[in-house]
Order: structure tokens, then C-alpha cells, then sequence
């Protein structure tokens, strides 16, 4: 059964983030039900999802006015930048994590952040002297924190869309 909160993300995401979103849902239902390996490193099971949610926030980067048509078409835009706290005082206005702060809080800011490192910056990048592996148990737990985060910020998107019409009318 379908929640508001969850129509808010269905209704927002694009067709490719629901495929992915679906396809990402059938590798966990996979991975889950294969009693025949155990793999090191379950990453490959978070990888829809991260990708997914990357798309996600460019989109409501671009919707919310953060970034232009420009940078939501660059394919040397990156999302880990603008939305890094540590790099607000570099970027100024072009820093999304400001934007964010100065127009929802920074709690928001925050989870949208915390949710980027941990499904996507700490999962995908190779780092020699911490070779990162997640057990199922993990992935799954990275999975549910985006879509959470997701459902999360769709409403608040949802939300603001619907103000600005009615501010238009």
C-alpha cells in the first residue's frame, strides 16, 4: 500500500528513476535469495539506487532553482561538490547545501548530505587504505536511507511546487 509520502516520490521522480528505483529492488530481491554465494561486497546492490538518487537531486536541485538548465545538463556537474558543507564558503552562492540552509535549514541540508556520503561517496569511491566492502545486512540499510531521504525531500519539493502555484494564481 502505497503511501502519501511515497506518491509524492512516485508522482516527482522521472520514468528512468523508476526503473532504476525497480531494477535496483529486483537485484536486493535477488541478492537476498541467493543462498548459493555470499559476495564480499554487496556495493553492486546499492549502485540503482545511488544513481537513482543522484538523478534525483539534480532534478530537484534544477526544480528548486539551486542550479541551472546548464549545470542539470553538464555531464561535469557534481552534485558532491555543491552539496558539500565544506565547500560553502568556496562556492558562496553556487554552494546547493547554502541554498538549501538559507531556504528550508540546514537540517535538511544536512540529510540530503549525510545521505550522499553514505550511499554514494563512501560506497563507490576506491580508497586503497580503506577498502570499503558492505555485507547485505548494510546495503540494505544504505537502500532504505535514500529512498527514505528521497520521500523525504519529493514532499518538500511537492510541497513547494504547489506553493508557487498558488502564489501564481
Amino acid at each position: 500500500m502505497k503511501s502519501e509520502t511515497t506518491d509524492f516520490l512516485y508522482n516527482y521522480i522521472s520514468p528512468e528513476q523508476k526503473d532504476l528505483l525497480t531494477e535496483g529492488q529486483h537485484l536486493l530481491e535477488y541478492a537476498k535469495s541467493d543462498t548459493a554465494h555470499k559476495y564480499k561486497d554487496y556495493s553492486f546492490v546499492v549502485f540503482p539506487f545511488a544513481k537513482a538518487y543522484e538523478g534525483f537531486l539534480k532534478q530537484f536541485f534544477f526544480d528548486s532553482g539551486y542550479i541551472s538548465k546548464e549545470d542539470y545538463a553538464s555531464k561535469y556537474f557534481r552534485v558532491g561538490k555543491v552539496l558539500s558543507p565544506n565547500l560553502v564558503k568556496r562556492l558562496k552562492n553556487r554552494s546547493v547545501y547554502k541554498q538549501l540552509s538559507d531556504n528550508v535549514g540546514h537540517e535538511i541540508g544536512d540529510l540530503i548530505w549525510a545521505t550522499w556520503r553514505r550511499g554514494r561517496n563512501q560506497v563507490f569511491h576506491y580508497f586503497p587504505h580503506n577498502l570499503r566492502s558492505l555485507d547485505l545486512q548494510e546495503a540494505e540499510d544504505i537502500i532504505n536511507q535514500i529512498l527514505t531521504t528521497m520521500m523525504q525531500v519529493a514532499k518538500i519539493a511537492g510541497l513547494e511546487r504547489l506553493k508557487r502555484k498558488l502564489v501564481s494564481v
